[in-house]
């Protein structure tokens, strides 16, 4: 056997703090198993832009105590060297229902606490967005939120908020990750026992007042106070959403509310569901068959985490699940119309996602911006917005996150799911469906349809080929695809925009990123970037038509030019 791996090994089980995994790795290293040794100690879990998460399990490549602690004393240290009174704003700390989250956030609570930081720890689950919101209402510096999201049950994470509200981003992940690195051993970091420091006042309880000032600040963003006569089904995916989606929506006055009972309370073995993301075929399945038997005017789901929201609303006798997009553009266009008319207004989108809020903020004088994929970058882009003055109306990533207003700079499935009921009534009471809201703004600002394909690269050669495949198109763009010319390339990483037909070229204000942008003649586009969590590469298409006599004749021309602009890109592309 490898010797520096199995003294690697060694080092990591002698050090680990829990009975559990640290049998576990003994009885991995006598096993004499050099894969599995490598697969559990050959590198430590990666700290990124949204924290660490991954697989549940012992060694430095799973997630668990002995990972969480080094993490936090990382953070700690990270902080001390970054914000000049970090102690003394402290940190905040929440988590959901996830194995073994309760756990990890007392870990992370006394590992900062007995660095000498205040700590405010929720005393029961919590969804994303209240984290995010108890982190502004505290004024911390650091929030961190135990989830792994909409991930499969044998996960678990760890998400960072810095002191400004948003997640992290560069230089901060470089830097608490180069932290982490600095831990030689646990056992050489002082610390006390939980019920010492909650006696002590250093680990204190969120106070109720952080709930009380959310909710106020959602109401305050509402601008329907109309009827409320609609039937809702909602189903929390298993996860947190619920205690505050409920009493939040029967407190606005919408009564006709039907849970999806099976789903609704806290499961982490998320166990009617195979995969606990409502993007994935099936994961609304029992809410949709709830949606019909009382048919409702509409459905609404949130992720396990409650930081996403989807949508699903009736066409003809079923329902139809609306895109991240559709639901962008119909918030958008809600919030510019009928919000606060005053301030430099913006909305803001990713590079990824529909061209279609860009001219819903044109129609509404509001200014439009985009980012790179991530929300980190949304809602960065909205404070700096803030900072001179503006107001930010909305921002939303088409993989179905929302941020409305300026209650937290990040994605919020709890207030999204209020303000888009409060949508669904103003349609109603307008005599109008959600899908005829939708049609007006597709005639106002043509028909925009999407759709993503992948291409995996399996194989340890695959990094490889993905990087091929970028730089081949990135030196010799196509002059056409599906038939349609191509009018300019973006290409993120090297930060410039050129026209195809003159080559000329201009900046891009954005941070460099491995993304190639394709601009088609008549505003259609193709977007082309490899995962930075999978060996795949993502293209993104949208077609856009202008809508003239039959929205469903349009839409067919659609989809049929839309097949052949992703066959045509896929060819061209060589996969």
């Amino acid at each position: 056997m490898n010797d520096s791996l199995r003294a690697i090994a060694r080092a990591w089980i002698d050090d680990d703090p829990d009975p559990e995994t640290k049998a576990q790795g003994e009885a991995l290293l006598q096993s004499g198993d050099e894969d599995a040794l490598r697969e559990h100690f050959g590198q430590r879990l990666e700290f990124g832009t949204a924290g660490i998460r991954g697989a549940l399990g012992f060694g430095s490549n799973r997630m668990n105590r002995a990972i969480v602690q080094r993490v936090s004393a990382g953070l700690g240290q990270y902080l001390k060297n970054q914000v000049q009174d970090a102690c003394e704003r402290g940190v905040v700390i929440g988590y959901d229902h996830r194995h073994g989250s309760e756990q990890f956030a007392r870990d992370s609570a006394v590992m900062l606490a007995s660095a000498g930081f205040k700590i405010w720890l929720s005393e029961h689950l919590c969804a994303t967005p209240e984290l995010a919101y108890a982190l502004k209402h505290l004024h911390c510096a650091a929030g961190i939120m135990v989830t792994a999201s909409h991930n499969p049950p044998q996960d678990n994470g760890y998400k960072v908020y810095w002191g400004n509200g948003a997640q992290i981003i560069p230089p901060h992940d470089k830097g608490i990750s180069r932290c982490i690195d600095e831990i030689t051993s646990l056992k050489a970091i002082p610390q006390r026992s939980f019920d010492a420091l909650c006696s002590e006042g250093r680990i204190l309880p969120i106070p109720s007042a952080a709930k009380s000032a959310y909710w106020a600040e959602i109401n305050a963003l509402r601008c329907y106070k109309g009827p409320k006569d609609i039937s809702i089904v909602y189903t929390a995916m298993h996860g947190v959403g619920r205690a505050a989606v409920e009493p939040l929506l029967r407190q606005a006055g919408y009564n006709n509310l039907h849970m999806v009972e099976q789903q609704v309370e806290p499961d982490p073995d998320f166990s009617t569901v195979k995969f606990p993301n409502p993007e994935e075929p099936g994961a609304l399945d029992l809410a949709l068959a709830k949606a019909r038997e009382v048919h409702a005017d509409l459905l609404i789901a949130n992720d396990p985490d409650a930081d996403r929201l989807s949508v699903a609303v009736p066409d003809g006798d079923d329902f139809r699940v609306l895109t991240g997009n559709q639901v962008g553009a119909l918030f958008g266009d809600e919030l510019l119309r009928y919000g606060p008319q005053d301030g430099d207004r913006m909305v803001t989108t990713t590079i990824v996602s529909s061209s279609l809020l860009s001219r819903i903020a044109m129609a509404h004088n509001a200014k439009y911006s985009e980012t790179l994929t991530g929300f980190k970058w949304i809602g960065n882009r909205a404070l700096k917005h803030r900072a001179t003055g503006g107001r930010f109306v909305m921002g939303y990533e088409e993989a179905l996150g929302y941020s409305l207003g300026e209650i937290v700079p990040d994605k919020d499935g709890i207030c999204a799911a209020l303000i888009f009921c409060d949508l669904a009534a103003r349609c109603k009471s307008q005599g109008l469906t959600l899908l005829d809201r939708l049609e007006a703004l597709y005639r106002e600002h043509g028909l925009h349809l999407g759709a993503q394909r992948s291409a995996k690269f399996v194989g340890i050669d695959g990094p490889e080929k993905m990087a091929a495949l970028m730089d081949r198109l990135r030196k010799n763009p196509p002059k056409t695809l599906g038939g349609i010319e191509t009018v300019s390339l973006c290409d993120y990483l090297k930060g410039e925009k050129m026209v195809i037909a003159n080559g000329a070229k201009t900046r891009i204000d954005l941070p460099s990123s491995n993304v190639l942008g394709f601009t088609l003649d008549g505003g259609s586009r193709v977007l082309v970037r490899p995962s930075g969590t999978e060996p795949k590469v993502k293209f993104y298409f949208e077609i856009v038509r202008a809508v003239h006599g039959s929205l469903r004749l349009c839409q067919r021309e659609a989809e049929e030019r839309m097949n052949k602009l992703i066959e045509d890109t896929l060819q061209f592309a060589g996969v």
